[in-house]
Formats: C-alpha cells, structure tokens, sequence
C-alpha cells in the first residue's frame, strides 16, 4: 500500500478509534447521570416520607378522641368521633354532628386526652359554638390547656392535587385509643350536593342552605372509616389544618365503610372554621 494511503489508513483508524471512545465515555457518563438521578429521586423519596413521618409524630398529642362521659354508665366515656386542639390548647374543634345529642343533659362532653404514652385521661369540654350548616363545632376544655394544638391554614391554601394527611380514631376504642393516620391527595374542591327541601323538610338548616348555597367541601382520595369524622385534614407541605374530615362515600350499608371502603372521603375545609371562630 502507498505508504500516504498507510498513513490516511492510519490516521482513519485512530479517528474512529477516538470517535468510539468517544461514544464509550459519553455512554458511561450518561449512564452515571441516570444512576444519580435515580438516587436523587429515592432520596428526594426518603426525605419526603422522613418529613411526613416527622409530621404525624408532632401532630399526634394534638388529636384527641371525643365522646361523653358518664360517671355511672360503663364504660365510663362513650365515643362518639375524632377531634383536635388549636390555639392555646384549650379549644378543641371537631364536627357538629360528632357532639351528642342536646337531650343528653346528665351526660358531659368530654375528651380523652393523652397524658404520657400510652396513658390517658378524660378532660371535659363545654361547647362553644355550632354552625351545623357548615357541620363545624368549637369546645373549651376544662383546666389546663392540651400539651400540643395544631396551627390552621389560610382560608383556601390548598388546592387539588396537594398531598394530605388525616389523622383520627377509626375504630373508636375497640383495641384502645391509638391515633391512626391516612394519607392521600386532595382530589377535588367543589360542593356537595343536597336534597331539595321540601314541606315535610324545610327547617332552619334547609332555609339557610337555600339562602347560602351547598357548601363547599374537599373531595379527598384517601381512606377514612366511621369514627375519623372531627379529625384533622393536614396539608404535608406545611403541617396545618386544611380541613375536618366530615364524611365517607360508601358503596352500600354504613358497615360496608368498614369492609370494603372506597377510598373517596370528604372534609369541610377549615374557613368555615375560621368563620365560626371569628364568632367567639
């Protein structure tokens, strides 16, 4: 061969030796770089799970189960839904219909308060303030304040698509009083359709429902089973109240709640809380 063409040859060779080489570390470079944003992604994961779990742990003292106590009825104290400290720590939100009924006059409302782990104790409550309309309710504890209360959002800080935690006692003190805790996203805002009020129906809370409009309420892809109703809907970016967890969609009898739950559950969200408050 033309010892010219043996050099061109060679010269070929080497650019596409090079060339080659080339692909080769850009191929182990690329690979490198989604190896890393993998672990990126994981950690990113693990932080957010850390944060969360972190989230529950401050947030636990705050809720409480809420029911009425009776001295010389056993058991003493009788469930009846979830609730959760704010402000000072001695005003205790939930929802309207949690409370008992007002013909329950030898009976006090009371709280069942965690003093240290795994220990409680009945703290009892008067009401402050209903609005039924809205399903909201505010009570002052007797004595000390509880040791911990959670902070309230803005009116409308959440938006569909935020990720929220629940917290409450959905089964009551069947296997004593543990706060339980469900996560999901706040799937929809919109309102929840009624009944048209009719003459056999048409009381005070029809009229201002038709004065008002139906209310609001978050539409949330998250579990939550007979006995969360009063707990707490807490935006995970922030650790505040967006909303009290009101109601469940269930597919057939309230007991279907338990055994087959549809996931789709509803909270009111926490302005009408802010508007009773600014009430008191």
């Amino acid at each position: 061969m033309n010892p010219a063409r043996r050099r061109w040859a060679g010269a070929g060779l080497a650019m596409l030796g090079a060339q080659a080489l080339g692909h080769a570390t850009t191929a182990r470079a690329a690979t490198t770089a989604t190896t890393a944003t993998s672990a990126v992604a994981v950690d990113d994961r693990a932080t957010a799970s850390d944060r969360q779990a972190e989230l529950v742990a401050r947030s636990r003292a705050a809720v409480v189960p809420l029911g009425v106590w009776n001295p010389t009825e056993s058991p003493r104290f009788a469930f009846r839904g979830s609730a959760f400290a704010i402000g000072d720590g001695r005003r205790i939100a939930t929802c309207a219909h949690v409370l008992p009924p007002s013909t329950q006059v030898e009976s006090r409302i009371a709280v069942f308060a965690e003093t240290s782990p795994g220990q409680r104790e009945a703290r009892l409550a008067r009401v402050l303030s209903v609005e039924r309309s809205h399903d909201v309710a505010v009570l002052e504890l007797e004595g000390p304040p509880l040791a911990r209360a959670l902070p309230l959002a803005e009116p409308d800080s959440i938006r569909e698509g935020h990720a929220i935690v629940l917290m409450g006692y959905p089964i009551g003190g069947a296997f004593g009083f543990a706060t339980v805790t469900h996560s999901g996203i706040v799937a929809a805002i919109t309102t929840l359709a009624v009944p048209a009020a009719n003459a056999q129906t048409l009381d005070p809370r029809a009229v201002s429902r038709m004065r008002d409009g139906n209310p609001e309420v978050l539409q949330l892809d998250a579990v939550a089973y007979p006995g969360n109703s009063g707990g707490p809907v807490i935006d995970v970016r922030n650790g505040r109240v967006v909303g009290l967890l009101s109601m469940a969609a269930v597919k057939n009898s309230r007991e279907s709640a338990l055994t087959s739950p549809t996931g789709i559950s509803y909270a009111i969200p926490v302005r009408y809380l802010h508007d009773l408050l600014r009430t008191l």
